[in-house]
């Protein structure tokens, strides 16, 4: 019996183990942008950037660059964005990458580098961050509530396309804007999907870790440029070295012939340092209130995994369907201030990240809308059901597009099995009476795939 008993353990342990020894899943994270929008954003972004930037006009070494970018890019592990990569001007040790894959490089990063591997290790961890789309994870994170109605302005043509959409945010192209500036555990993700792309494009991974370290030593004041947007998720080398113990033995490539004489040249391009980037401001609208319509007829919109009613002179103004994620208003609720279009009046619906606490989830979400919206506050919460499901429903004031007005925010939440289901009912005071039994009858439709 006993014997019997072992022979069952051991297989049940290996099989424990080898679990144990899996790579963690890497992908990104929760986002209101498409895949097609960070591509747009991207290319908007990068005519931008390189107004402001010295492109190198060396042919030799954009193509080696360019060689080693999209050998890194042509795995799969890189997403299937349409990179492309440029060497920078700037003796900073730095490199970035924009949302949907303009990637640049800094001559003063290339000429730091001690072999092709550790400049491939630099490339392939920005390519992770387009990857795992970090820039615009961040930016719906910080901007909940508003970014819906900035998207649907891109969409319909306002604000100067994505990226003037995006400035009335106060997202720009800056060293701390949230498209450029990344988290400890951004930096860790990039750094094990950075490791396994270069693996699997034949690079010896722990040279990224190596020369990360290697910046991380030059500190001082003149601490790499790299870091400041990059920073050190702890314990780089080691989980590196974990990550490679997973991985299938492989013969790797250090560095190739070029290597020497590209870092020469690179070396060998004086240039200045260039000036920072500058962020555009919000503003409010100097308008009154127009009249809302709303109609007594309702529509349904199908969302992911719910559908709800809205009135029928009302329409769906933005959405990304694969996150569920949508704004549903009047055209006249939708507010062209100084600094572009924002929701006066209407609903955004989503879907947040949830741990599976209710009330928990929902003071997160409150907490995370208050951070980004100046001056809001909760003035009320209480419990209900929603199609027969727990829900919270929070009353928050804020501060309306249109100038002197209060904003009444009405937040419904449900815990649901993607996670924390939230609808956002907009409106000022002074149209309040008008709008709410059109939410009222707006949060009754709500029903849930089973």
């Amino acid at each position: 019996m006993k014997q019997a008993l072992a022979a069952f353990i051991v297989p049940v342990l290996l099989g424990t183990m080898a679990l144990a020894q899996q790579p963690r899943e890497l992908k990104p994270g929760w986002n209101l942008f498409s895949k097609e929008q960070d591509v747009q954003l991207g290319k908007e972004a990068a005519a931008e950037i390189e107004k402001q930037v010295r492109v190198v006009n060396d042919a030799q070494l954009n193509s080696y660059v360019r060689r080693i970018g999209e050998r890194l890019a042509s795995t799969p592990e890189a997403g299937g964005f349409p990179y492309s990569f440029k060497v920078v001007g700037d003796q900073s040790l730095n490199a970035f990458a924009l949302p949907g894959g303009p990637t640049y490089v800094h001559t003063g990063l290339i000429a730091a580098a001690e072999n092709e591997a550790q400049l491939a290790g630099v490339m392939a961890h920005e390519i992770s961050h387009v990857a795992l789309r970090h820039g615009t994870n961040q930016a719906s994170k910080a901007n909940l509530v508003q970014l819906p109605a900035v998207l649907a302005g891109a969409v319909l043509g306002q604000n100067g396309g994505m990226l003037g959409s995006l400035a009335q945010l106060g997202i720009g192209l800056g060293a701390n804007s949230v498209l450029m500036k990344f988290s400890r555990s951004a930096e860790r993700d990039a750094d094990l999907l950075g490791a396994r792309i270069m693996a699997k494009a034949g690079y010896n991974p722990i040279e990224m870790a190596r020369f990360f370290e290697k910046l991380e030593a030059e500190g001082g004041s003149r601490g790499p440029q790299f870091l400041s947007s990059h920073p050190n998720p702890g314990n780089r080398m080691k989980a590196v070295e974990d990550e490679i113990r997973m991985m299938p033995a492989r013969n790797y490539t250090t560095n190739s012939g070029e290597f020497a004489q590209m870092r020469q040249r690179a070396g060998a391009i004086k240039v200045p340092q260039t000036a920072s980037r500058a962020q555009a401001s919000g503003g409010s609208s100097s308008q009154s209130v127009p009249a809302i319509s709303v109609s007594g007829r309702f529509r349904q919109h199908r969302g992911t995994s719910y559908t709800v009613s809205y009135p029928d002179n009302w329409q769906v103004i933005s959405g990304q369907q694969q996150s569920g994620n949508v704004t549903i208003a009047p055209r006249e609720g939708v507010v062209e201030a100084s600094s572009g279009a924002a929701i006066g009046v209407g609903a955004v619906i989503g879907l947040h990240p949830g741990q599976g606490d209710l009330r928990r989830d929902t003071d997160n979400l409150v907490q995370q809308l208050a951070s980004t919206n100046a001056g809001m506050k909760a003035v009320s919460s209480q419990s209900g059901r929603v199609d027969g499901q727990p829900a919270m429903l929070v009353t928050l004031n804020s501060q309306s597009p249109w100038a002197g007005e209060t904003e009444v925010d009405t937040l419904v939440t449900v815990e649901r099995p993607d996670g924390l289901f939230y609808m956002v009912l907009i409106a000022p005071r002074s149209a309040q009476s008008n709008v709410q039994g059109a939410f009222n009858n707006m949060i009754r439709s709500i029903r849930f795939a089973k």
